[in-house]
This record gives C-alpha cells, sequence and structure tokens, in this order.
C-alpha cells in the first residue's frame, strides 16, 4: 500500500497562495508597523485593510464552505493552510480563520438554526462581527464541564441567566457570546445538565468584569458576570441538554486547530534557532558546528515532524468520520509541548537576545506556556489517552486499535 503525504494540486496551490501574500502583504506590513511603534489605530487601519485583500483574493475563512464565502478547504488541507498563517502574528486574523471565532463559525453552522446562522454566522463570515466561547468557570475545573456552575433558567419566553465565567478570549469587542449553562435541575446524565445559549453583546445584566492579566501581559481573555440576563428562547443553540455534546464537537476540532497554528510558530522558532546557529561566532567556531547545538537542532526538527504527521492523521479521521478524540488529545499534547520546547530551544541558543524584547522569541515562549493548558491541561489529554488504551486492551485484548487503526 503507497503512502503519500502529498497534498492535492489545488491544496498545495492554495498553500503556496498563502504563503506569498504572507510573505508579500502580511509579514512586512507587521515588520513596518512594528518597527515605526504604531499605535493601535494605525494597526486597525492596516490590518482591514489586509482582510479586504484577503477577501479579494479568494483566501478568506480557508475553514468554511464556499456558500458562506470560505476556501472550502477539509480538515487536512486546513492544517497546511493554517500551519502557513501562523508564521505571522496576524496571519489567523487577517485570513478570518483566528481563534475563537473559526470555533463557533462551524458551531453555528453545525447547530444554528436558519435564523441564528442569518443574525450571528454571515456577519461573522463577512468580518463585520465577533463572537466569544463562555464555558470555563473560576470555581470549578475548566477540565469537567459536568460542574459547571452559571444557570439559566426558562421563564416564559426567555431563559434568565445568572452565572460567572473567565478566561473568556475575545470577549471584549466581542458581539455576542455562546454561553454553557446549567439548565436542567435533574438530569438523566451529568453530561446532560448543560445546554449551549446565544447572548448578545452587551445586555442588560451582562458585565465584563475585568481582562485577566497573565504571565505575558493583557490578551483579552476576560472575566465575566451574568446577572438576571434575559436570553430569547430561541437563543438556544442545538437541543435543550445538549450543551456538553455540542462543546466536545467545537472543542475536539478547535483543539487540532490551535494545533495547525502551533505548528507554523514551531517552525518560525526553529528558522530563528537555526539562522542565530549559523551566524553566531563564539569560542573558535559558529554556533552550528558545535555538537550541543546541532542536537538542539536534531530533536526540534524530529520534534516538529512528529507532530506535523500527528496533525495530518487526526484532520484524516476528522476529515473521514471517524473517532478522533484519542488522536486529537495525543496530538494536542505532544504538539503544545513541541512548541514549548522548541522555543526554549531558540531563545537559550539567542542568549540574551533571546530573552529580551528585542526577539519574538520572549513573547513566544510566554504564549507557549499558555498552549499546555488551553483546551485541556495536558494531565487531562494524558489521562483521556490512558483510558482508552486500557479499556481498549481490556475489550480486544491488544492496545493497537485505540492507536488510530495505525498498522504496526
Amino acid at each position: 500500500m503507497a503512502i503519500d503525504f502529498t497534498f492535492p494540486p489545488e491544496v498545495e496551490e492554495a498553500r503556496q497562495r498563502v504563503r506569498a501574500f504572507l510573505d508579500e502583504e502580511v509579514r512586512p506590513t507587521e515588520q513596518r508597523l512594528s518597527e515605526a511603534r504604531a499605535g493601535r489605530a494605525e494597526w486597525r487601519a492596516e490590518l482591514d485593510r489586509l482582510r479586504q485583500e484577503a477577501q479579494q483574493a479568494g483566501l478568506w475563512m480557508p475553514h468554511m464552505p464556499p456558500d458562506w464565502g470560505g476556501m472550502g478547504l477539509g480538515p487536512t488541507a486546513l492544517a497546511a493552510v493554517s500551519a502557513e498563517a501562523a508564521t505571522t502574528r496576524f496571519g489567523p486574523y487577517v485570513l478570518n480563520c483566528y481563534a475563537p471565532d473559526e470555533g463557533n463559525m462551524h458551531t453555528l453552522l453545525h447547530f444554528g438554526t436558519p435564523e441564528q446562522k442569518e443574525r450571528y454566522l454571515r456577519p461573522m463570515c463577512e468580518g463585520r462581527l465577533r463572537s466569544c466561547f463562555a464555558m470555563t468557570e473560576p470555581e470549578v475545573a475548566g477540565s469537567d464541564p459536568t460542574l459547571i456552575q452559571t444557570r439559566a433558567e426558562l421563564r416564559g419566553d426567555q431563559w434568565i441567566l445568572n452565572g460567572h465565567k473567565w478566561f473568556i478570549s475575545g470577549a471584549r469587542g466581542a458581539g455576542f457570546a455562546i454561553v454553557i449553562a446549567r439548565t436542567e435541575p435533574d438530569p438523566p446524565v451529568p453530561q446532560a445538565a448543560t445546554s449551549a445559549l446565544i447572548v448578545d453583546i452587551p445586555s442588560p445584566g451582562f458585565e465584563i468584569v475585568r481582562d485577566v492579566v497573565t504571565m505575558a501581559g493583557s490578551h483579552n481573555h476576560c472575566e465575566l458576570r451574568f446577572t438576571d440576563v434575559a436570553v430569547p428562547a430561541g437563543n438556544l443553540l442545538g437541543e435543550r441538554g445538549g450543551g456538553h455534546r455540542l462543546g466536545q464537537a467545537r472543542l475536539g476540532p478547535a483543539r487540532l486547530a490551535h494545533c495547525m497554528r502551533w505548528l507554523g510558530q514551531i517552525q518560525t522558532a526553529l528558522d530563528l534557532l537555526v539562522a542565530r546557529a549559523r551566524t553566531r561566532y563564539a569560542h573558535g567556531s559558529l554556533l552550528a558546528e558545535k555538537q550541543g547545538i546541532q542536537w538542539l537542532v536534531s530533536e526540534s526538527a524530529i520534534e516538529l515532524y512528529q507532530a506535523k504527521l500527528m496533525v495530518l492523521h487526526a484532520a484524516y479521521l476528522i476529515e473521514h468520520g471517524r473517532d478522533y478524540r484519542t488522536a486529537v488529545s495525543m496530538t494536542k499534547h505532544h504538539v503544545a509541548n513541541t512548541l514549548w520546547r522548541v522555543v526554549d530551544r531558540a531563545l537559550q541558543v539567542h542568549g540574551a537576545l533571546g530573552y529580551s524584547t528585542d526577539s519574538p522569541l520572549a513573547e513566544m515562549l510566554q504564549q507557549a506556556r499558555w498552549s499546555r493548558l488551553a483546551d485541556g491541561a495536558d494531565e487531562v489529554h494524558k489521562w483521556r489517552v490512558a483510558t482508552e488504551v486500557i479499556e481498549t486492551f481490556a475489550t480486544q485484548g491488544s492496545t493497537a486499535p485505540a492507536l488510530g487503526d495505525l498498522p504496526v
């Protein structure tokens, strides 16, 4: 059986067009604005211009179907394009395939009513509306959605929403939030206790408490409060009691979408590492000629190679309607940790320069640490993988089927 990882011509053509657009338009603009220490207004104007150019060039929303204005790429093709987009700081935003909107678009596409799609999805696809996804709460473990305490009570033709959320990415400036809230007081199983509601922003009783400051600064990861927020009954997204299922359907592919973008960041870090090693001279030779540095290069290259294959395989499983959950957990854990290690190695090779803000690596490392917590901590994904492997062996006498039916 032949194994061929080359992309079909139309996918490779899309990838190369995205790469050229980034190299010729996005990257030079980012560099120019950064060097000029441009203000927010100038950044906004230039990013709006680039978004219009991307749309005109047919590089808009690679993840959405053509009838919604997108490129219509499947998951494996999207992996190639997303990795290219993330080699620049604002590439995913310019192409309108950034988190959390990318995942919310898919969610509305698959779970929304026709009215919800017209009111919320279409303006998102046109770049006129942003959104957020509100599930995580400070009082309970975010890795266990069955513990959610935010509640919504149906009174007449309205849901009355009360609760507390935090680390809600993109909340400031969003036009609506998809909120996971407990709606069922006595569900048959814990996973059937919650529902998803579309909450307009602003709404009476909705409050952005603060932008939670992380080790990487303020990046619009907000703390929110809902106090008697009235939500129309028609804003129920998906089935009543189906919040857990909707959340898992959204977060599984969304985790992989993060990994796709992280591939681009890993590649950027490795490029910076090698470029520095080839030009920095110390103690009688270039860094690239020293075995200790060569080991850093080889380890990074090997781990990136593994990461690319894992992303492609998980995307293949999603694209072909097969069970992808364990593969995505494996991939998310590996790619997030690879991002952390490769950026750290690149920073080490740069020395003091890497630790300074004169290099992008300091900020990249701060952001990389977040990757091991976002969309499920390392430990949760390892637990998920171990559970699947052990249960598979117990029922089938082998661990092989738990590994995505890969041949041995």
